[in-house]
């Protein structure tokens, strides 16, 4: 098999000649910044140049010789493209350490610290001395007691998550169709790695980033109408967004991701009768369209304790979850397993990252690898990954650890 084969097989239920692998394939399989060196130096590998990818978490690209190294079989979509030393500036980490990001992104020095501004210049993301990621530090209609959802995309492009990631701004204008066309083509003739589209089509958090958490929390509850409205107008915006997209890159990409949030530590953020109402029929309309336009799987990353959730998800058309955030409550890898593993696939789960990955010996990273594994491959249905990125403080020998088990466990025919 090669990788695309095997991210497939096991994408349809099918156990492959070892477990996929997915590094750096999406935001939350990322490793950031200031780890990526690291790392590399414990391999013996030669310096590169740092460059981060993700400005808001601090993500690095992740080399070939890297990926090379831990038969790694997911590549994003947006390595194909900021190819050019003009699409970086130069920065600094916040260890020191120098890097470049995208010029796009453009982080300013103020009062102590970074941040971001949209194009307007409203400062709307803020890394203060001794963070080490960016936060949101603008909501647009927080302070707003009936915002006028008409201004939706005026509202959006002030919030800090609309920063893009490459391809980003290199693929507006005229030229901006042929651009996306052509790196997409290009990366698919360069890598038999399954490669993922990016996509988003957020609907909670949207709504989160625009009034603010608590405030959109009690709109779905004390105002279902203009929550409805404001639903109806994201979805048809996504919608047009999600058929342009298809309709040029669609015949490149194997899986398509959306994101949206929906889990706590202790459980779902909603309750499963307020997905039903405001998010399952527009999950499933945009998943089902993604169907119809492209041969593609659909993968929804949710952080948190999604469990109750789950028949719903799989009922609307969803194939993979990610990033199976397995030390929260109702997340047991078995658990999941055994009532949903013939539904979905687990992309993710593979090794603990809220305190294991980062504080754990490396012979307890392998051990509790192995038997995540050995848990969640049985009938295919499982894509490695680590819960989340891995953090700034993450030991290298760990990240070895994690991988080379995970690589190491090979079927027996």
């Amino acid at each position: 098999m090669n990788s695309r084969d095997r991210v497939l097989a096991a994408l349809n239920h099918v156990e492959t000649d070892r477990v996929p692998i997915d590094l750096s394939g999406y935001r939350s399989s990322g490793i950031s910044a200031i780890a990526y060196p690291k790392l590399r130096a414990f391999l013996g590998l030669e310096p590169k140049p740092i460059r981060v990818w993700d400005i808001q978490q601090q993500l690095a690209i992740v080399d070939d010789d890297i990926l090379n190294r831990f038969d790694v079989d997911t590549v994003e979509l947006g390595r194909g493209f900021a190819l050019n030393d003009a699409d970086w500036m130069d920065w600094t980490l916040p260890d020191g350490s120098p890097c470049q990001v995208p010029v796009w992104t453009s982080p300013e020095r103020v009062d102590h610290g970074w941040v971001l501004r949209s194009r307007t210049g409203r400062i709307i993301g803020r890394m203060p001395d001794g963070a080490l990621y960016f936060e949101t530090a603008y909501f647009p209609w927080a302070d707003e007691d009936e915002p006028d959802h008409e201004r939706l995309e005026e509202a959006m492009a002030e919030c800090m998550w609309n920063i893009p990631t490459p391809p980003g701004p290199l693929v507006e204008g005229p030229d901006g169709d042929r651009l996306l066309v052509e790196g997409a083509r290009h990366l698919r003739e360069s890598t038999e790695r399954a490669i993922l589209g990016v996509f988003g089509c957020n609907l909670l958090e949207w709504g989160q980033f625009l009034y603010r958490n608590d405030n959109f929390l009690a709109l779905l509850a004390a105002e279902p109408y203009r929550a409805h409205d404001l639903l109806e107008r994201l979805t048809e915006l996504h919608m047009r967004a999600l058929e342009k997209y298809l309709k040029l890159v669609g015949q490149y990409i194997d899986v398509i991701v959306f994101n949206d949030d929906l889990g706590m530590q202790t459980g779902p953020q909603i309750s499963p009768r307020m997905y039903r109402e405001f998010f399952k029929p527009r999950h499933a309309r945009l998943w089902q369209r993604a169907k119809e336009l492209s041969d593609v799987k659909v993968k929804l990353h949710s952080c948190g304790d999604i469990r109750l959730l789950l028949p719903d998800l799989i009922e609307a058309g969803l194939d993979a979850v990610n990033p199976v955030q397995i030390s929260c409550k109702g997340m047991d890898a078995a658990g999941l397993k055994r009532d949903f593993g013939k539904d979905i696939t687990f992309w993710g789960g593979g090794c603990d990252t809220q305190w294991l990955l980062s504080h754990g010996t490396r012979e307890a990273v392998a051990e509790h690898v192995k038997q995540q594994v050995e848990i969640l491959r049985p009938g295919g249905g499982f894509v490695f990954q680590q819960v989340h990125n891995i953090l700034a403080d993450v030991p290298p020998e760990n990240i070895v650890a994690m991988l080379d088990t995970a690589r190491g466990l090979v079927q027996v025919s």
